[in-house]
């Protein structure tokens, strides 16, 4: 993912505590996906005004990583949503 990217929820989705089962979703009209922490983490960094870049050193610093291994994790899982019409992202 470029670095300038900013990615963002579209309209119709949204992140959702589920608190049945204790955890997050991501909602979207008749789809749900269920997320752990990691996902959960990076989605919550997710606001539609920041870049990637911003995004991953946010996490990177949060979670004392290496940041290009922050960058590798997070750009795989947001392209898979993106894929899916989860997220869209402004180049």
């Amino acid at each position: 993912m470029d670095p300038a990217a900013i990615p963002f929820l579209p309209r119709g989705v949204r992140l959702h505590r589920d608190k049945v089962r204790g955890g997050w979703v991501l909602l979207a009209p008749e789809r749900a996906v269920t997320l752990d922490a990691i996902a959960h983490a990076i989605l919550s960094e997710v606001d539609g005004r920041r870049s990637f870049a911003e995004i991953t050193e946010t996490l990177a610093t949060r979670y004392a990583a290496p940041p290009e291994q922050i960058a590798k994790d997070a750009a795989s899982f947001l392209k898979a949503l993106e894929a899916r019409r989860f997220l869209d992202v402004t180049p």
